[in-house]
Parts: structure tokens; C-alpha cells; sequence
């Protein structure tokens, strides 16, 4: 056995400031804790409370369907020409001038203007052919009966009043075109001669009313150049 024992150190005793500054540094630790836990706690809040927008997102329409192409049109024949003639119009107003002459047209073909068969057609036409007919109107020489007068249809114009009281008399040459239905086209009335516009009126007014037998050719009717005079006397 040891006859001696071992002294054990001495514990060392803190001094009053090492015990004050562990206090302080352990209040400091603890408080620096409860901060952090606090700011955390207010970014969770923060992070809950921010708002949510939806955005509504557009669906993709879906393509149009493609057209299909429409079937090819259908191809049909002209109807052949009616044999027979062409007709020269005279010009109502004449020009002053000479026309430029276009060499391109084509040439006239003689024998369309034989005066044989249907007005409007060609002598290369075929015989009850069906195709464009000119409606052109016609002159007196062109046709085989010319429009006429039906006597008894209408009064014709009356006599102005005032021109009646004043004894003043005249006359009125017209040029109109009477159609197939024996009416006169007032858009195609031109005054040739007048003694007074008072005597024209009355010829405008009266005109509508009249009735003409309708010219024809070659048992067709057909539109028709028309002059006729108005005469105005009085009864002495």
C-alpha cells in the first residue's frame, strides 16, 4: 500500500468579473436567438400572406377546315348565230371629226349585209339558229313594215291654252324609237323642229300615251326609228 496519497489541485475559484461575463454572454446568445426566431416567424407570415394571381390561358384554336375547290365550271356551247343580215345604224350626231381607223378589226364580211333572213344575223348563220340578235333599232329603209300610227288610240297632244288664246300656231317634228310592243322609248325623243316649247310639252306629255303598230322584218317584230310631225292649227 502507498503510504503516501496524492494531493489533488486545488480548484481555482472564478473571479467576480469571469462570472459577470459569462452572464452577460449568455443573456447575448439567448436574445440573439429569440430574434432570429422572431424574423423568421415574420418571413413565414410575410411568405403566407402574398397574393396569387391565376392567369387565364387561351386555348389554342383549332384550324379552320380546309375548303374544298370548287368543281370546274361547266363548259357550254355558244348557240349558233340565226342566218341572216347585219344592219348599219346612220349615226344621229354626225362628228366633226375623223375617227382613227383600227386595222387590227377584223374585216366586213359583204355578205352579211345581203338584207336575206333575220336581222342580227350572218350569212355563215344557221337556219333557226338561236344565238345574239342585234336590238338595235332600225331605220325606215331597213325594215319590210314600218311602224305606223294606230289612228283612234289616243287624242294626241293637246293645244297649250295660253298658245290657243294668242291664236299662235305651229308645228313639232319628233324623232323617237317606237319599240316592239308599239310604245315610244322617251329617252330616245329628239325635238328636230318646234314653233314653241310649249307645242314640244305637249308632244312629251302626249307621246307616252300613243300607240304605234310595230315595224318588222321578216315577220319579227323590230325596234324602229321614228320622225313624225305635230301639227297645231286652229279651226277658222
Amino acid at each position: 500500500m502507498f503510504n503516501e496519497l496524492m494531493e489533488s489541485k486545488p480548484k481555482k475559484q472564478r473571479s467576480p468579473g469571469s462570472a459577470l461575463f459569462s452572464l452577460v454572454l449568455h443573456v447575448a446568445l439567448a436574445t440573439g436567438a429569440v430574434f432570429a426566431t422572431s424574423q423568421a416567424a415574420n418571413v413565414v407570415e410575410k411568405a403566407k400572406q402574398q397574393d396569387i394571381d391565376f392567369v387565364e390561358v387561351k386555348k389554342e384554336e383549332p384550324p379552320p377546315p380546309e375548303k374544298e375547290a370548287p368543281p370546274p365550271p361547266e363548259v357550254t356551247a355558244a348557240p349558233p348565230p340565226p342566218k341572216g343580215f347585219q344592219v348599219l345604224t346612220a349615226p344621229i350626231d354626225i362628228p366633226d371629226v375623223i375617227p382613227d381607223i383600227d386595222l387590227t378589226k377584223s374585216v366586213t364580211n359583204e355578205a352579211d349585209f345581203s338584207g336575206v333572213g333575220v336581222a342580227g344575223g350572218v350569212a355563215k348563220g344557221v337556219v333557226g339558229g338561236t344565238g345574239p340578235v342585234t336590238d338595235a333599232p332600225l331605220f325606215e329603209f331597213q325594215v319590210e313594215k314600218p311602224a305606223m300610227f294606230i289612228q283612234g288610240s289616243s287624242a294626241g297632244p293637246s293645244y297649250p291654252g295660253q298658245l290657243k288664246t294668242a291664236n299662235i300656231e305651229g308645228r313639232v317634228t319628233a324623232m323617237f324609237v317606237v319599240d316592239t310592243t308599239g310604245r315610244a322609248e322617251m329617252a330616245t325623243f329628239k325635238e328636230l323642229e318646234s314653233g314653241h316649247e310649249m307645242f314640244t310639252k305637249a308632244v312629251r306629255d302626249a307621246l307616252p300615251k300613243m300607240r304605234f303598230m310595230p315595224a318588222e322584218v321578216g315577220g319579227r317584230k323590230v325596234k324602229m326609228w321614228v320622225q313624225q310631225a305635230f301639227e297645231f292649227k286652229l279651226d277658222k
